[in-house]
């Protein structure tokens, strides 16, 4: 399999064409480009990371090519529907709103929220502490939507403030222009291991325990079922454990 990667933006108005179904040359897969440790740029600024390795040897047993696609994040559902991209693969949350427009691989990862500050923060031990701080959180992201269904942080915190990724909150946050983010645990975690003198984390949920899913577009269930099935096969001879062995020392999949 060749793997072509494209850092295109969501903005794009070109269709993946014959990919959008089941059966065509490729699989153009949409994904934030800034969020390591599932998806990134490394330093020779290719893309990269835990979902990524999982799409390419999906893709290379399907007999596809596969294009890793950047998109707006907060778009991401239309760059769905539209066609432009194929399947959004990139540490996606399973919620019941995004069931309505898209469908799911079964779940292939937990995750939780929680809560991170710069290294030495005092009184900040859980969500009714962060009363009167300013938050910082990824624009469309899990932690938005449950921050914005939220009465306490409507009332009681200084401010939301949203980020197109979750790097800049964390950049943010080391400069102490926030006082808190809240994200994606495993994120959150691997970005304190290259920053462990700045960030650390409050070890409780922010939320319920959310879990990673593949989504397709809703008319889409032949490539849904195909990527499936051969997600099966690499959990079942052992591919996706030294993936995630790689990424996180130890298999953390479902």
């Amino acid at each position: 399999m060749t793997a072509a990667f494209a850092a295109g933006c969501g903005n794009n108005n070109q269709s993946a064409g014959s990919s959008s179904s089941s059966g065509g040359d490729k699989i153009v897969v949409g994904l934030d480009d800034n969020f390591p440790p599932m998806g990134f740029k490394d330093e020779n600024n290719e893309i990269t990371g835990f979902d990524v390795d999982l799409a390419k040897e999906a893709s290379k047993r399907l007999g596809r090519e596969v294009e890793f696609k950047a998109i707006d994040w907060s778009s991401k559902e239309a760059e769905l529907k539209s066609g432009r991209v194929n399947v959004l693969w990139n540490g996606l949350d399973i919620t019941e709103k995004r069931k309505e427009n898209m469908l799911f691989s079964d779940p292939y990862m937990d995750n939780r929220q929680i809560i991170f500050v710069k290294k030495g923060t005092t009184g900040i031990t859980d969500e009714k502490s962060l009363a009167g701080k300013m938050v910082g959180t990824q624009s469309a992201s899990t932690a938005e939507e449950y921050i914005d269904g939220s009465d306490f942080f409507k009332k009681d915190v200084k401010g939301v403030k949203k980020y197109s990724d979750f790097v800049t909150a964390f950049m943010d946050l080391e400069n102490g222009r926030i006082d808190a983010v809240i994200g994606d645990e495993i994120v959150g975690r691997y970005y304190m291991s290259k920053h462990p003198d700045t960030i650390e984390a409050v070890d409780v949920a922010v939320g319920p325990v959310s879990q990673f899913g593949i989504a397709f577009a809703k008319d889409n269930q032949k490539l849904r079922d195909e990527v499936q099935k051969v997600l099966n096969e690499m959990k079942a001879d052992g591919t996706t454990a030294k993936i995630s062995e790689k990424w996180f020392g130890k298999d953390i999949t479902k």
